[in-house]
């Protein structure tokens, strides 16, 4: 059997939970493969909603098993606090949520230097979201970082902590005028973890492997979104990981080959949050109704969403990177809202029209956007299960953005409810 990945395609907050939750139903794994608590997918069932940022979604099915890769950094605090208020909740968790044993642990220590240097930013900031994901991953790089399995080998804790350390009290001292950290507490702090989490660690990437030989059904979870990929993301307002199809490969530990199909995620219009350069942002009352009727603030730190049209260059562009086999539409009853649609299909830089996405950042901050302009629908669009349903202009913006991105629509997210969706083909 093959795996499936499901990924953003734009600067996250695509609904990429909603989308391995209707997957989910026909999978035996689903695994996290990027990423840490910067993360936030949310899944709604019924009247319920959850909120997850290291969990996959996976976990609300019942019966799938869910695993958090080796590519994942892990706050070992955020992963107690979230196991246990789902499992206050009615879901059962730790019977079946697995912690690959090489994945980074993030530390107090990165959550401070993080909150620091956005801080000595100012108006360079890059727009993290202080949860310490990118010390972290610098660490691991650096190979500084502290690992899951080493909360079982005091003494090997104890070294790498002191390591790790030698040189951070020393930035925490004399540049930031803060007490050093102390090696004894923070081992204890990891050692107060010991019990609850050592049930859950595996090689993850081992049973990924030996489940596709089973012929079982695998789906990989991405964090964050394309453009927000630490090599082909809009530099340097990125995220420290690749939620691209390669990391995929490598944060879960499963060979190339067993990928058959790759789902590009994207709304029906375009958010980010943080800094960094967006074309088709807008400030009016337009961008403001979408982030009412759309709920557009942060899963993770509840930040307003920056709002725009669909910028279809640079979904084309990470489609075309990450080889999509289909795409996912989501939110698209919220433009049922807006009178008037445009939609991005090129770029003016300098006065000349470009139709590709740039490659440099230059030109990207200097990107104006050409607009095709569409009619909008103006009803409710909750109930429709199939395309033939949708109002007329509904199925017109459908069928032009599947025509441009080049790939079949799997999916139409219709409404926040689990069967709110047209479901037309599913990869897995």
């Amino acid at each position: 059997m093959t795996a499936t990945v499901v990924l953003g395609l734009a600067w996250g907050d695509e609904g990429k939970g909603r989308v391995c939750d209707a997957l989910a139903s026909d999978v035996g794994y689903v695994s996290r493969y990027s990423g840490g608590n910067n993360a936030g997918h949310t899944v709604r069932v019924g009247e319920e909603e959850f909120a997850l940022h290291l969990v996959p979604s996976g976990i609300v099915r019942e019966g799938v098993v869910c695993t958090i890769g080796n590519g994942v950094v892990v706050n070992p605090e955020v992963l107690a606090e979230e196991v246990r208020a789902l499992e206050e909740r009615g879901l059962e968790v730790r019977d079946r949520l697995l912690v690959d044993g090489r994945a980074h642990l993030v530390m107090p220590y990165h959550i401070a230097l993080d909150s620091h240097r956005e801080i000595a930013l100012g108006s360079a900031r890059i727009g993290t979201t202080n949860r310490g994901i990118g010390p972290t991953y610098e660490d691991k790089v650096a190979r500084y970082g502290i690992r899951v399995q080493d909360i079982f080998d005091e003494g090997i804790l104890r070294t790498k902590l002191k390591a790790a350390l030698r040189e951070k009290n020393s930035i925490f001292e004399n540049v930031y005028g803060e007490e050093p950290y102390d090696v004894s507490d923070l081992a204890a702090w990891l050692l107060s973890f010991r019990d609850f989490i050592e049930p859950m660690v595996a090689d993850t990437g081992t049973i990924l492997r030996e489940a596709l030989e089973n012929r079982q059904r695998v789906l990989l979870e991405g964090g964050q979104a394309t453009l927000l990929d630490n090599d082909h993301g809009t530099y340097p307002f990125v995220t420290s990981s690749n939620p691209t199809v390669g990391g995929a490969i490598v944060g879960s530990g499963i060979p190339p080959r067993s990928i058959e199909y790759v789902i590009g995620v994207t709304k029906a219009y375009t958010t980010r949050v943080g800094d960094g350069p967006m074309p088709t942002e807008l400030f009016d009352e337009i961008a403001e109704t979408i982030r009412q009727v759309g709920g557009e603030y942060g899963t993770t730190t509840g930040r307003a969403r920056r709002v725009g049209w669909l910028d279809l260059p640079a979904i084309k562009w990470a489609a075309s990177l990450n080889g999509i086999t289909h795409l996912a539409l989501t939110l698209l009853d919220v433009l049922s809202a807006v009178e008037e649609i445009k939609i991005c299909v090129g770029y003016e830089i300098d006065g000349r029209r470009v139709e590709g996405y740039p490659m440099h950042q230059t030109d990207l901050h200097h990107a104006r956007p050409v607009y095709k302009t569409l009619p909008g629908w103006g009803e409710d669009i909750t109930g429709c299960r199939m395309r033939v349903d949708l109002p007329t202009a509904a199925q017109d913006f459908v069928g032009f953005v599947e025509t441009e991105v080049g790939a079949p629509l799997c999916m139409i997210s219709v409404g926040p409810e689990r069967d709110q969706a047209i479901i037309e083909r599913i990869g897995t």
